[in-house]
């Protein structure tokens, strides 16, 4: 163990509110002090033990959103040595119940309004209703408990937070109350946190962004924490300004919304000084602290907590970081196939990547210690996850001379093109910077003769255009014309297809959901421009994606005998012209 005086576990922080009458809590139409707060863990920290006594597992699901019940239960959990479970109220229906039963709760606390969700699924044995009459009637004799007599140890399972599910069914992360503890308090040392700062929790309160970025840094550093009850771009900056905010969190599309707001003469009159999350990308970055004087800080860091890497002010543009001084992570990146270590990234005098088939690879952490916890109830899934005493993240990246880590792309989003391996990443930077672009994913199609064509989603600005031939031509022009002005854009890199949609679309989390704009491919209704296989046609000749265009497609594919990669959708649009 490291000398000095170590930082406190998580229990321990939840009683340091004790007597403490400054905001701990704050939000829309509420104020509690921090006393306030655990005296409210308190009593519900007692009911769990008159609950739970007889529990297999001491499990609360926790279907609601940010609001002060949320927290109270977090620290109910943590001073009962019970799990919280954090159940996405975004799910629907049989994934809704797979999630409540998989982990199984032996209590699911919930509030009237999302009472409808839950209609025709096997619900735990108690399920409580934070808006019912009844309810204060229930807590009504522990009103005034103290806390327990004896705390939790730092090893006892605090969280199960879901992953994304992007690729198939969300696994259930298991997290201590030692990693949720340690994750905070390095953030709040390295963001110099203090009892004087409130963090803005807009992103929701059952993602382990807002638990270990917000939640569990703002408890150690004994400061407030500001609720918005969902995500509001909207409301941001005025939240931001009522409750003097200096810090937050983020993830994946939230930055863009705020920014799709309209713009104010004030906007960078705020307390704000500070956001952490991860997939802004880099020109929403700059330009969110241009308008609001708000620095954002990317780090990199999976749900398990295997990985991560947190920006360096001191990092080239484009990375992620690099292996912090004194860490005890072996950071590298690996071919998947035979786990040697990848050659490390050259870049020409224009920053485009020269050797991405040999640079880029899977990241990993080979410590036998990382700070993967497993999944509940899915060895198989874990068994994936640490495989040789090594650590795999499942995402892509590539390191380049001086050790600096850049972010290639998800696991599901390897594109060979030409024999080339592209990075997802760099594609969807460069193409951010198009004008007419508010947000942009890229993602791998099959390509008619070999390996992979690019093709990128792009939320328009301006209303979307109608699909008249004039419309898209006039489009066409314009984004090759940008295309063609980029220097770092490498040949292979421009997309063969660019799908105009009417907005992103996004898990629960606001990060992009590419699994569906994948499987669709050109099969939409959505205008779409796309360069043609034409001999003679230039490397950048856009224009408008016909019906036509669909099926000499098709049988391009058939007669390379490649058909079975271009099925096509049931029920699928005849044309998008």
């Amino acid at each position: 163990m490291p000398a000095g005086p170590q930082p406190p576990t998580l229990a321990e922080a939840v009683l340091a509110q004790g007597g403490v009458h400054r905001p701990g809590l704050v939000g829309e139409g509420f104020s509690h002090s921090q006393d306030t707060v655990l005296r409210a863990a308190c009593a519900r920290a007692a009911l769990l033990g008159e609950l739970l006594a007889a529990a297999e597992y001491p499990h609360v699901g926790l279907l609601l959103e940010n609001t002060p019940e949320y927290v109270h239960w977090l620290q109910a959990c943590a001073l009962a040595g019970a799990t919280a479970v954090g159940v996405n109220p975004t799910r629907r229906g049989p994934d809704l119940y797979r999630d409540i039963q998989h982990t199984d709760c032996a209590l699911l606390v919930t509030e009237h309004r999302l009472l409808p969700l839950l209609a025709g699924a096997e619900l735990p044995q108690r399920v409580l209703v934070v808006d019912h009459p009844g309810y204060a009637e229930l807590l009504a004799p522990y009103r005034d408990a103290p806390p327990p007599a004896a705390l939790p140890g730092p090893d006892t399972r605090m969280l199960l937070t879901f992953t994304s599910g992007s690729t198939g069914a969300p696994k259930a992360v298991v997290c201590s109350q030692r990693r949720l503890a340690r994750a905070g308090d390095k953030l709040r040392e390295q963001f110099r946190l203090t009892a004087a700062d409130t963090g803005y929790a807009c992103m929701p309160l059952f993602h382990g962004n807002a638990l270990m970025g917000l939640w569990s840094p703002m408890l150690l550093a004994g400061g407030t924490v500001a609720l918005r009850r969902r995500f509001s771009a909207s409301h941001f900056l005025d939240d931001v300004r009522a409750h003097r905010a200096r810090y937050f969190t983020y993830v994946g599309r939230a930055v863009s919304y705020v920014l799709a707001t309209e713009p104010r003469p004030d906007d960078a009159d705020s307390p704000l000084r500070l956001g952490f999350g991860t997939e802004a990308g880099a020109v929403d970055a700059a330009r969110f602290e241009a308008r609001f004087g708000c620095r954002l800080v990317e780090g990199y860091g999976s749900s398990e907590g295997g990985c991560n890497l947190r920006q360096d002010p001191a990092a080239p543009p484009g990375a992620v970081g690099r292996a912090g001084a004194g860490s005890d992570d072996d950071l590298a990146v690996v071919d998947p196939g035979t786990g040697a270590e990848c050659p490390r990234s050259r870049f020409d005098g224009h920053g485009r990547l020269l050797n991405g088939e040999e640079a880029i690879g899977e990241l990993v952490n080979r410590t036998a210690r990382a700070g993967f916890e497993g999944y509940w109830r899915n060895p198989e899934a874990g068994a994936a996850r640490v495989r040789d005493g090594w650590y795999w993240t499942g995402d892509l990246f590539h390191r380049d001379a001086d050790g600096w880590f850049r972010f290639a792309g998800r696991g599901e989003d390897w594109l060979r093109v030409d024999s080339e391996n592209l990075a997802v990443a760099d594609i969807e930077n460069i193409l951010a910077r198009w004008e007419p672009a508010r947000a942009v994913a890229v993602y791998a199609v099959p390509d008619p003769v070999a390996g992979d064509q690019v093709m990128a989603a792009v939320e328009p600005r301006a209303p979307l255009p109608s699909g008249s031939a004039a419309e898209l031509t006039a489009l066409s022009g314009s984004l090759a014309a940008f295309l063609a002005a980029q220097p770092d854009l490498g040949t292979k890199m421009p997309p063969r297809f660019v799908r105009l949609v009417r907005s992103m679309p996004v898990t629960a989390t606001h990060k992009t959901a590419r699994t569906g704009l994948r499987a669709e491919r050109w099969h939409t209704d959505d205008p779409l421009l796309w360069r043609p296989y034409e001999r003679g046609a230039g490397p950048l000749a856009y224009r408008p994606f016909t019906a036509g265009d669909r099926e000499r497609l098709r049988e391009l594919f058939a007669e390379h005998g490649r058909a079975g990669l271009d099925p096509g959708l049931e029920g699928a649009p005849a044309g998008s012209g």
